[in-house]
């Protein structure tokens, strides 16, 4: 079987009579083993109420009742998050094999062309993907105010602008619309995942959070930009050797916090536009003259 099943929980989402229902779905496919990757006791349950007969994860928030093949995680040995999840997929006492091969998307062309269509993104020359949004917090969100100065010098240079996220990145993207005098087209909730994969597929770059829409960009092997602030890529890089990590490397950062504890998020404020577009133009084509361009695909 090779299906896709989204995970309809946000963050912090408890919502046990709904997590029951999803469960009672996946007993009826008879998975024989789930390996769950987050930590959280509610990652567990699901597995645990659909008697999946393994379900392996590394022991935490007292999971031993869920989890029958429960790991301790060594993570000095394992500090890149990739390390950490491949290596619950192997048998316990297997000698794990480095490195780790990265992830790799493959987008069917026809899909693609039809989500700029259906977007009226196919008539555009080379275009920037923008990805503002991060699900764990505001210390990881460059300042909306620097993604539409961002966007203002692609457009100079005539390239356009996509911003990409969920619906609950709407607003982040409404300002940076409106900061960046209208240069740009904010597309978040307006397309379903695999629309969102697409658009990504069909930029000539990516310019990005440490986000999840990062790690897709990533196995796209997009030309990318990865802006970081409380996060580290010691443990969550994107996997890619187009994607370029920009950081300020400051004494306070990594925190690994959801808001500055220190209150000034200097490490992201001071992260200047004209830096990030000295990293960004050199990944770019060059704008064709008097024939527009559909997205531009490596």
């Amino acid at each position: 079987m090779n299906e896709v099943i989204a995970n309809p929980f946000i963050h912090g989402e408890l919502k046990l009579r709904a997590r029951w229902k999803l469960a009672r779905q996946l007993a009826r496919r008879r998975y024989n083993q789930a390996i769950v990757l987050p930590n959280s006791l509610k990652s567990a349950l699901i597995p645990f109420f659909a008697g999946i007969p393994r379900r392996t994860g590394f022991v935490g928030e007292m999971r031993y009742g869920l989890l029958n093949d429960a790991r301790k995680l060594d993570e000095e040995a394992y500090p890149l998050m990739v390390e950490r999840f491949a290596l619950l997929a192997d048998p316990p006492g297997r000698p794990f094999v480095r490195p780790v091969p990265n992830p790799r998307l493959k987008v069917d062309e026809t899909q693609r062309l039809a989500a700029l269509a259906k977007l009226g993104l196919d008539k555009q020359g080379p275009a920037v993907a923008l990805c503002p949004g991060a699900e764990y917090g505001p210390a990881k969100r460059w300042p909306e105010a620097h993604f539409a100065a961002l966007a203002r010098l692609l457009d100079e240079r005539g390239y356009a602008t996509w911003i990409v996220g969920s619906s609950k990145d709407q607003a982040i993207g409404d300002a940076i619309v409106a900061a960046s005098g209208g240069n740009c087209r904010n597309l978040c909730g307006e397309t379903s995942l695999d629309e969102a994969v697409d658009i990504l597929a069909s930029a000539a770059a990516v310019v990005t959070n440490d986000s999840g829409l990062m790690h897709v960009a990533a196995a796209l092997d997009k030309p990318t930009a990865a802006i970081y602030g409380s996060s580290s890529p010691r443990f969550t890089p994107p996997l890619s050797a187009a994607a370029h990590i920009v950081s300020l490397n400051l004494p306070c950062s990594p925190c690994f916090k959801r808001e500055c504890p220190l209150g000034h998020l200097d490490c992201l404020r001071k992260l200047a536009p004209e830096l990030v577009m000295t990293i960004v133009e050199p990944l770019l084509p060059p704008v064709a003259t008097g024939q527009p361009q559909p997205g531009h695909t490596p």
